[in-house]
């Protein structure tokens, strides 16, 4: 089974990925973590280009083929490996990531990516994507403190740096693909308090994990 979590910066997807991990391994799953871009060691040396805030110059084509070369990567040497041995996959962002931000946000053009994500990835597609959800206004507020107080995630800090316009745009992408995808996505209200919407992921997957099973 392959889980993702998607969300604008600052929505909690790191916290969350570890308490999935442990409730998927307290039910009795064989469960591994893993994100995007930066799942592989390739994919961490790409992850530094995309992520460091010097790259202000990068264009949006450029960054849109570094997030397929990433995920190339990551499916083939670690996301497939481990769903054909079983596992349940959890990843920290995937395709739905490269839609809203390369192509709701920067204004590529959709059908291409998807495209690209056909062509290049086979069209993997998750079983569930918990999007966790909340305005922009306190994702940002949210990812600038941690900046503030971590040097790992300031040398990371290129898409923080975006203006608020942009981070309504992403918002507004995914919720557009959950319009469209109802089936595949489980809001979750991440303005709520880490224990809660904790809660909100574990219904979530009990109803998909009953289902499945």
């Amino acid at each position: 089974m392959f889980i993702t979590l998607e969300g604008i910066e600052g929505s909690g997807k790191s916290t969350q990925i570890a308490a999935i991990a442990r409730w998927l391994k307290e039910a009795g799953y064989d469960c591994l973590t893993t994100r995007e871009p930066g799942g592989t060691s390739i994919g961490g040396q790409i992850r530094s280009v995309l992520l460091n805030p010097a790259n202000d110059d990068m264009a949006s084509g450029t960054e849109l083929l570094l997030y397929v070369a990433d995920r190339v990567q990551h499916l083939e040497t670690v996301v497939r490996p481990a769903l054909a041995a079983g596992k349940v996959v959890v990843c920290d962002r995937y395709f739905d990531a490269t839609m809203v931000y390369q192509g709701y946000a920067r204004g590529l053009d959709k059908k291409m990516i998807l495209r690209l994500h056909e062509l290049a990835c086979g069209g993997l597609t998750p079983d569930l994507t918990l999007l966790l959800d909340l305005a922009p206004e306190e994702g940002l507020a949210r990812a600038w403190r941690r900046i503030a107080s971590d040097d790992a995630h300031a040398a990371e800090s290129r898409f923080e740096k975006e203006k608020l316009a942009f981070h309504r745009r992403v918002r507004e992408g995914y919720l557009d693909l959950v319009r469209k995808q109802p089936q595949r996505f489980a809001i979750i209200d991440a303005n709520a308090d880490v224990a809660a919407v904790s809660r909100q992921i574990e219904a979530a997957l009990n109803v998909v994990l009953s289902f499945k099973c």
